[in-house]
This record gives structure tokens, sequence and C-alpha cells, in this order.
């Protein structure tokens, strides 16, 4: 069926015909109706548009240290099956930028959102039949919602155990904002400190946002207090570094006073002074699982799983140490 035989058999031209197609005005009603007619009685469906060849990794804010190994996964899967990636910002939702019907609109092969992808957003992009993948959820997801993350939990557990076997009993976290991946991570420090029979002091968590400056000031309050914790585990990399500022302001020196674990094992860490013990998140293979899936699911193929977790190991540096002897 094409778009000349629906002409033809309504009496009109195609470009009338293309109007009615794509809801543009210039048609009377009742030529409307009777190619709409047609349309339905024929079974007629637009052909869909060709997509581009491109992966589009939209990102919400691209302040994030460790960006770049996201690009980096991505890009080696995109150029292994010859295709280009696209990163776009959208901006937070509270500011003015680029949205979903921009993406759409230039019908990549596949989205991979970094942290989140509303339902609204989700629901767009299934409609034009363009697949996605959300990296790193910050939120719960529908069962069916294809992901990629980390073992949070886990690498949370893993941090404080350390801490817990180099003999340390007062272990402070700073924590981040009520994310999925957050609450995972601050639920293995609880893991931990019970496992190893150690109090849960509500004073020794802080809840604040993924920032150096807030680490900072999150860490100024912990370590000023009457009686300071021996170590801290923070939620990101980025909390640590405002630790170490903290800590040097204070006269405290990592690790002789205070052992720092962090969670990302971003680069720039392993160049800290002391080099920072951290819970390494594969970033750049998780991104990298995270383009295989978009790419199998735009084929068509059956996946396994649409919901991965790559697993976080522990990278020990020199930021911990066995508490001093008072």
């Amino acid at each position: 069926m094409t778009i000349a035989y629906i002409a033809e058999s309504a009496g009109v031209s195609v470009p009338t015909v293309s109007k009615v197609l794509n809801g543009r005005s210039g048609v009377s009603d009742e030529t409307r109706t009777r190619v709409q007619e047609l349309i339905h009685q024929y079974g007629y469906r637009k052909p869909p548009k060709s997509r581009s060849n491109l992966v589009e990794l939209v990102f919400r804010e691209l302040e994030s240290m460790w960006a770049v190994e996201i690009i980096r996964g991505v890009e080696r899967v995109a150029r292994r099956n010859r295709i280009g990636v696209l990163v776009s910002e959208f901006g937070l939702h509270d500011t003015v930028g680029m949205t979903m019907d921009d993406t759409v609109g230039r019908r990549p092969r596949c989205v991979l959102s970094v942290a989140q992808l509303s339902e609204a957003e989700r629901d767009q992009l299934a409609a034009k039949g363009i697949p996605f993948v959300v990296f790193d959820p910050i939120d719960e997801l529908p069962d069916d919602v294809p992901f990629v993350g980390a073992t949070n939990w886990r690498g949370g557990q893993a941090a404080t155990r350390h801490l817990v076997d180099l003999g340390h009993r007062r272990i402070a976290m700073i924590s981040g904002p009520d994310h999925s991946f957050c609450l995972a991570r601050l639920s293995g420090y609880y893991s931990a400190l019970a496992e190893a029979g150690l109090p849960m002091e509500p004073g020794l968590v802080v809840k604040t946002q993924l920032t150096r400056d807030h680490g900072y000031v999150a860490a100024r309050a912990l370590l000023t207090g009457p009686d300071r914790p021996t170590a801290v585990f923070t939620a990101n990399d980025m909390q640590a570094l405002g630790v170490y500022q903290a800590a040097r302001e204070l006269g405290l020196r990592i690790p002789h006073d205070l052992s720092l674990v962090g969670f990302d094992d971003v680069p720039a860490v392993a160049w800290m002074d002391p080099p920072l013990t951290t819970v390494h998140q594969p970033l750049a293979e998780m991104a990298a699982a995270a383009t295989e899936l978009a790419l199998a699911l735009g084929r068509g193929e059956e996946v396994p799983q649409v919901g991965l977790e790559i697993a976080t190991t522990l990278t020990v540096r020199e930021s911990t140490a066995p508490p001093k002897e008072e």
C-alpha cells in the first residue's frame, strides 16, 4: 500500500494525503475524512524514519569527574560497531536546556541516560521505537526498564570492613541524598558495623550532597566534635576531597590521625597526597556494557536480562592505616 494509491482512490493529490498523514492544515474537513477512512480501510502506515547512526549519551550535568570514564566506555563499543557518539547535557530540571524532544528529533540508534530518565521521557522514547538504557540509576526503576549499575551495597560493606579490620571502632560516614545507590552504600556501611558488633551511632552519619564543598562542611562538623571518629567513609570521591581539605585545616594527618575511604575511584584520586583508598566502580566497563545492551535492544535481540550490576572492588592505597594509640 502506497501513499500514491491512497491519493488515487480518494481522488486527491499525493501532497494532500501527506498533509492528512502529518496533521497539517490546508485540507477541507470532507476531504480529510475521506482520506482518513481510506487510510484506515487499507491499513496504511507511515514508513518509519531511518535512525541516525548515533548513540546519544545524555547527562543531566557534565560537571562530574567520572563523566570522562563513562564517555570512554561508550566510545569503545561505538567504535567497534562503527557508530558515532553524541554527548548531550540536558541540565537539571530547574534549568533551561535541551529536552528529550531534541533527542527524539535526532532519531539516534539508542539512548544512554546517566543517572535518571523520567517516566514521561521513557514513554516518549518508547513511542518512537528508540531503545534506551539507564546508566547508574539514582532511583528505583520498574522491572522492565533496562539499566546498568554497580554493586553499591557490597562496595559500602567492603569499605567499612576494611576500616574495621584495621582496628577502627569510631567510623563515620558522609552519605549522599536519598538516591538508591547512596542508600545502598549506607546500608552496606551499617551491615559491616553490625557484623563487627559496633554500635550504629546517628551522630556519625551525615547526609549531604555529593560534592567536594559539601564533603568539606560535613567533615568539619564530624572532626571538630568532642569525640571525633578515627575513620571516615564517604559516598563518593568528591566528598573525600573535601575531607582532605578539612583535615588539613584542622591539623589532622591522613592516615596518621584519620583514615579515609572514598567511592568511585576516579583517576585523579590516585594522585592525592596521600593517594586515596576507595571503592573502584568500573565506570568504563559499566558504560561499555550499557552500550552493548542498548544496541542489542535496538537490533531487536532477546537479551538474557535487562538489568545488570557490575561488581565493585576495594582499591587500597595510602589513606588508611590502623588508628594511632592514644
